[in-house]
């Protein structure tokens, strides 16, 4: 049975609180796993207002109501009101997930942070933004954290070196096909394997070519009709599909499910790998259609 892998990105305090619990029910009615990626330090999400310079970044707000899918008060985050703790106050939510046999893994301290600053920054910056998540995730799991889904596909090398010495065992950071060994402009390995997402999300799609929220499931099935030999990831995010989206996510899940993908948690992929036979590329920054900025390819 070919796998589709579901991978949560949990970016913001309120995503955390009123996304992820709807989106737990849901999958479990599908019998479906998945990977929740969580932010693990202080709301910032207001600090992204100076992406507004950035090419491409207001048609794409344009096409996708940003006030409604994060709420005012999420916007004004870092900036008028102080950043929530979301590590701290959303700790024992963090373990229900878990504890309902979902994979939790490192998505990373401060989004903005992290998403607006590590392309630039160098291995300490890096170092210090990536302990801190590892740290707090072990403060609310008990345990440390075995996969990484980088923030907006944010990555630097010294991101994907650091991960082995951190514990991680697999990562999901970019965007691509199918599973690789990262290496660097020298070719040596770097890092631990990368599964990629291999499909666009929502909202690089909705407001595109007639797509909106009550079709655009139709588009991604037929990307999904033929599966490939990997299996695909798909990337969500609780504010988008945990909350607004939920009823087009419900269908994706229903569409998936009669295609006769297995709805399982990216370390299933990673489980069927051999590690010996991967492939080994040398990620950089590229575009993605629907999408403002480069991102992790």
């Amino acid at each position: 049975m070919p796998k589709l892998a579901l991978k949560i990105d949990v970016d913001t305090y309120r995503g955390t609180r009123e996304g992820v619990p709807p989106l737990v029910e849901l999958l479990k009615r599908h019998g479906a796993g998945a990977t929740f990626l969580f932010s693990l330090g202080p709301d910032h999400t207001g600090r992204a207002i100076k992406r507004v310079f950035r090419p491409g970044f207001l048609s794409k707000v344009s096409r996708t109501s940003v006030v409604e899918h994060y709420g005012i008060k999420t916007l004004l985050y870092g900036t008028l009101l102080p950043g929530p703790d979301i590590g701290r106050k959303c700790a024992p939510l963090m373990r229900q997930v878990r504890d309902a046999g979902f994979e939790v893994g490192v998505h990373t301290w401060d989004h903005i942070r992290w998403q607006d600053n590590v392309v630039e920054r160098d291995e300490q910056w890096t170092l210090a933004e990536m302990s801190k998540a590892v740290e707090r995730f072990k403060e609310v799991f008990g345990a440390p954290p075995h996969t990484h889904g980088a923030a907006g596909w944010q990555m630097n090398d010294a991101a994907y070196r650091l991960q082995a010495n951190l514990g991680f065992q697999y990562a999901s950071d970019g965007r691509g096909g199918a599973p690789f060994q990262p290496v660097d402009a020298s070719g040596n390995d770097m890092g631990v394997p990368q599964i990629p997402t291999t499909l666009p999300t929502l909202d690089e799609l909705i407001g595109l070519d007639g797509w909106h929220a009550g079709n655009v499931h139709e588009y991604l099935l037929g990307l999904t009709a033929t599966p490939p030999e990997y299996g695909h990831v798909y990337t969500l995010h609780s504010e988008l599909e945990g909350m607004k989206m939920l009823d087009t996510f419900d269908r994706l899940l229903a569409g998936w499910k009669q295609q006769g993908y297995e709805l399982v948690a990216c370390e299933a992929l990673y489980a069927q790998l051999d590690r010996g036979k991967l492939p080994r590329r040398r990620p950089k920054m590229g575009e993605i259609p629907g999408r403002s900025g480069l991102v992790a390819v």
